[in-house]
């Protein structure tokens, strides 16, 4: 069977949720100790639940929540970081308005109230104590494989808080170390939390396996969030760190063993899975890994039930909800005429090039990029997306490498990055560029073209300084049809209301 995530029938509760407390107390019904004396190897099946924690909304099914969300499937991760990270930037909008997603979809009237912005805290700091809980009883317990288990467990605690850093830039440091502790954790700032998850990377990363069982995280995944780090860290602290980013952009891309997949639409397709692109995937599955806010959100969001052929994609339903704007799709010209494949990806068929009306269906083009049917066209539409989402693939380190080297990072050369360039879109059908052609903003246009629908719009916009104010307007920045500036505080979201009234030592961040 193709899917790693299997959630096993024990009866045993990592943590509670932790809206209430940020000092989270776990609650353990059944000793994990007992649970590894009784059966070693059942570890494995353990840790495939911190995995599932970024692929699934709760332990029974879709249905079943984590956090606390009136619908479970918002309470997704995936789901969590396509709101913040696409729609709130340039190429994608939402037109169903629900509770707080206008504003996210017009970037505009942010407050700490957005149900969107706390669901995202929530997982996050779902995710961080049940690392904490698991880390501290591993410590205790004989198992095989021990050392990376543990370097596994730590990366996906990282992964959390990096995503903390990226759109709260604060939050609190919950680790094994104050697991329990009765008094409220104090506020930890951006640069503190940076430097939290850069050691743990670099200790993790020489004693992480090479290898892993697919959807498992490896030396070269924990490179490539070292990486993500890095060529962040001008945002993050104030001090860039390009040659950092090059260091370990460096180790994905010659010594990670992955290449470009010949087909692009197979990396978005049911039997991606056998793609040599993808270096950690969130794993989606019809049967056994069921989520509203996995893939089945980019496949189905992006169709109409009245107005598209449902089963040429695999799916049983359209949600009429998601479409791209001309932000997207004009970076590719005519779209009739182009030869790059990843411009035939939009369905344009009754509906119109501008988005005078980002509520209205007809307005703008929705995303045809993910499917439910394998690459051949060939499936059954199922009810479920089992298409896995390619969190790290190998087409972004490779534009991550000409940017660097756009930056003169140590360890890098524009000829290398011209030809990085080049494949990506050669094997998209494009015509190739020349080393005039390779500038900052052809790669951030190059980004758009090959990366968006894949949450690292907004962190890329604010990295390039394109976010925030006027010097680039985008359709509904700033609740305005043609764009409009909005404030420098943007770059952060607010902290959620519920946070703040958990934890006294958290702040708000400033402009909210």
């Amino acid at each position: 069977m193709k899917k790693f995530i299997t959630l096993i029938g024990l009866s045993l509760t990592f943590l509670s949720a932790c809206t209430g407390d940020l000092d989270v107390t776990p609650e353990v019904e059944l000793s994990l100790e007992q649970v590894l004396a009784n059966d070693p190897n059942a570890v494995d099946g353990l840790i495939s639940k911190l995995y599932g924690s970024y692929a699934l909304t709760g332990p029974t099914g879709p249905g079943s929540t984590d956090i606390v969300s009136n619908d479970a499937g918002e309470g997704a991760f995936l789901r969590a970081i396509i709101n913040l990270q696409d729609f709130t930037a340039d190429g994608m909008k939402n037109r169903w308005g629900d509770d707080g997603l206008d504003q996210l979809t017009t970037t505009s009237n942010w407050d700490q109230n957005n149900k969107f912005f706390r669901l995202f805290f929530d997982r996050a700091y779902f995710t961080i104590p049940q690392c904490n809980n698991f880390l501290q009883i591993l410590d205790g317990a004989d198992f095989p494989n021990e050392e990376n288990i543990n370097a596994e467990t730590r990366f996906l605690r990282a992964l959390a808080y990096y995503n903390i850093i990226d759109v709260f830039g604060k939050g609190v440091l919950a680790t094994e170390e104050n697991l329990g502790q009765s008094d409220f954790l104090e506020e930890s700032s951006r640069v503190e939390l940076f430097n939290y998850v850069e050691s743990e990377l670099l200790e993790i990363e020489p004693v992480i396996s090479e290898t892993s069982t697919y959807g498992r995280a490896n030396k070269y995944v924990v490179d490539m969030l070292l990486a993500k780090l890095y060529i962040n860290a001008e945002v993050y602290t104030g001090t860039a760190r390009w040659d950092d980013a090059a260091t370990y952009i460096n180790k994905v891309i010659n010594e990670g063993g992955y290449s470009l997949d010949t087909n692009f639409v197979k990396v978005f397709s049911a039997d991606n899975n056998t793609s040599t692109e993808i270096i950690f995937p969130l794993i989606a599955e019809t049967i056994s890994s069921q989520s509203y806010g996995n893939t089945t959100y980019l496949v189905n969001g992006n169709l109409s039930l009245d107005t598209m052929p449902l089963a040429q994609f695999g799916a049983t339903n359209g949600w009429t909800g998601h479409r791209a704007t001309k932000a997207w799709y004009g970076l590719f010209g005519n779209l009739a005429t182009t030869t790059d494949v990843r411009a035939s990806l939009f369905w344009t068929t009754g509906h119109n090039f501008e988005m005078n009306d980002y509520r209205e269906w007809t307005d703008g083009y929705p995303s045809i990029k993910f499917r439910n049917t394998n690459s051949d066209g060939s499936g059954t539409p199922t009810e479920f997306s089992g298409t896995d989402f390619p969190f790290y693939r190998l087409a972004d380190a490779y534009l991550m490498y000409a940017e660097l080297a756009l930056r003169s990072a140590n360890g890098t050369n524009l000829g290398d990055a011209l030809n990085y360039v080049n494949a990506v879109r050669t094997r998209a059908g494009a015509s190739s560029i020349t080393t005039a052609d390779l500038t900052l903003d052809f790669v951030l246009d190059e980004r758009a073209r090959e990366l968006n629908l894949e949450g690292h719009r907004r962190s890329d916009l604010i990295r390039f300084k394109k976010f925030t104010g006027n010097s680039y307007l985008w359709p509904w920045k700033g609740n305005s049809v043609n764009g409009a500036s909005i404030p420098e505080h943007y770059k952060l979201f607010p902290i959620p209301a519920t946070a703040l009234q958990a934890n006294p030592n958290l702040k708000q961040n400033p402009g909210y």
